[in-house]
């Protein structure tokens, strides 16, 4: 999947200054070192995605079954990571027809390929509480370098919670099926929770 996403929780925390939010938060962002630690990605959390179409319409749907952790380093944001795994079996869009083809070889191919993974490997702050995340997503037996844009949104010293955003061009892992009645761009809207371990 594609250019500019996932995933993921990367926001690791700019840490300092208002929920970037503030309709959802009046509580102060944490420091680095009072948010440091590791967290296990809840349940909680929302994988959502958006296939754009000419002249309108397109395909909406999400993920309901993912796993990870985000490690925030208290020292230096630079030196956070994370790691998150989807399972594309489980996407939904509310048409069984589209799931199933969505499960199928020309798509991800969830037989042979059950799990899209992304690991980070630079993170970087873009704001008093964003930050871009840059890594290594792996789909369908390809590895490339993707981004996504993150921002905090929660903070209660036990949880912390992301709003994660990127796009990613299908054509990069060998899902171009489609194209160019739908876009190449696959566009991800998550929210990603974290529990402290």
């Amino acid at each position: 999947m594609s250019a500019r996403l996932t995933t993921i929780t990367a926001t690791l925390i700019s840490l300092t200054g208002l929920v970037a939010h503030p309709s959802l938060s009046e509580a102060k962002a944490p420091t680095l070192d009072d948010a440091a630690g590791r967290y296990d990605i809840d349940g909680s959390s929302q994988i959502n995605f958006k296939v754009g179409q000419v002249g309108g319409g397109g395909i909406s749907g999400k993920f309901t079954k993912f796993s990870g952790t985000f490690q925030l380093d208290g020292g230096d944001i630079g030196k956070s990571v994370v790691e998150f795994a989807l399972y594309p079996e489980t996407v939904q869009t509310g048409e069984p027809r589209i799931e199933n083809f969505l499960r199928s070889t020309a798509v991800f191919d969830t037989a042979n390929h059950p799990k899209i993974v992304f690991r980070s490997t630079k993170i970087t702050r873009t704001g008093e509480n964003t930050a871009e995340i840059e890594g290594n997503l792996t789909a369908k037996g390809t590895t490339r370098t993707e981004h996504f844009d993150a921002t905090l949104t929660k903070w209660n010293r036990r949880v912390i919670g992301f709003r994660i955003q990127g796009g990613v061009y299908r054509t990069r892992y060998d899902m171009s099926v489609g194209i160019p009645i739908y876009s190449n761009i696959v566009e991800f809207d998550m929210m990603v929770n974290g529990q402290k371990h």
